[in-house]
């Protein structure tokens, strides 16, 4: 099951947060292919190192938010759902009212879904200068609804969302620094998913960070 996030959470060892969920079914185009256990600093190693390139660049290249599995709410909502610390009601359309929700960026809890927005840890631009350039349109859609793991959407507030924008975590980090650790093993674990590449000052970022964290073993269901 999706763990709920809460300040007590957010400060355990990363190691209780490293394994994927299964409360996502995902849609039988991107069924999973092989998965992969590595200490999360061989998993770093193993990522490519290239210089980025964002020549081209749309966001309409990531076709969001859909309803993969036509069950009437699109990615934002089952994510909404599956987070909430407190559930919301669904309406017609699967329209969410009440509810509430952790924002473990900022270390704050937001009543009703209008104060969050639903984040791609690894950001739309990110994963366009890391590889997705090269991918097909079904792949960038499978990616920017990507429930097959929850490490790679998150609700989190739509302040802490923004301020991020498309930085990696060379440029940005949460302000909530227990947070810190998963954080940057789950971005990890994003790219190493999706065959995404890193750049040098990414690597020094990611590096600095998980030197001050648990080296546990981060386990992956690779997505293509």
């Amino acid at each position: 099951m999706r763990f709920a996030r809460s300040s007590a959470a957010a400060t355990v060892l990363a190691a209780a947060l490293l394994v994927p969920s299964t409360a996502y079914a995902t849609p039988a185009a991107s069924a999973p292919r092989d998965a992969v256990t590595l200490p999360v600093q061989d998993a770093l190693a193993q990522l490519s190192v290239r210089t980025e390139n964002r020549t081209g660049y749309e966001r309409t290249a990531f076709k969001h938010w859909v309803d993969a599995d036509r069950d009437g709410c699109k990615t934002r909502a089952e994510v909404l759902k599956a987070e909430a610390v407190i559930a919301p009601t669904q309406g017609a359309s699967c329209k969410l009212s009440g509810g509430e929700w952790y924002s473990p960026y900022d270390d704050r809890y937001l009543q009703g879904a209008s104060g969050l927005d639903i984040d791609h840890l690894v950001p739309l631009a990110e994963a366009w200068d890391s590889g997705a350039s090269t991918w097909t349109a079904k792949e960038r859609e499978a990616y920017a609804n990507d429930l097959g793991d929850d490490r790679a959407l998150i609700a989190v507030s739509a302040a802490s969302n923004r301020s991020k924008a498309d930085q990696d975590p060379s440029t940005w980090l949460p302000p909530a620094s227990g947070y810190h650790c998963t954080y940057a093993t789950d971005w990890v674990a994003d790219k190493t998913r999706w065959g995404l590449s890193i750049d040098n000052e990414e690597l020094g970022a990611l590096t600095d960070v998980l030197n001050h964290c648990p080296n546990a073993p981060v386990t992956v269901v690779l997505a293509r």
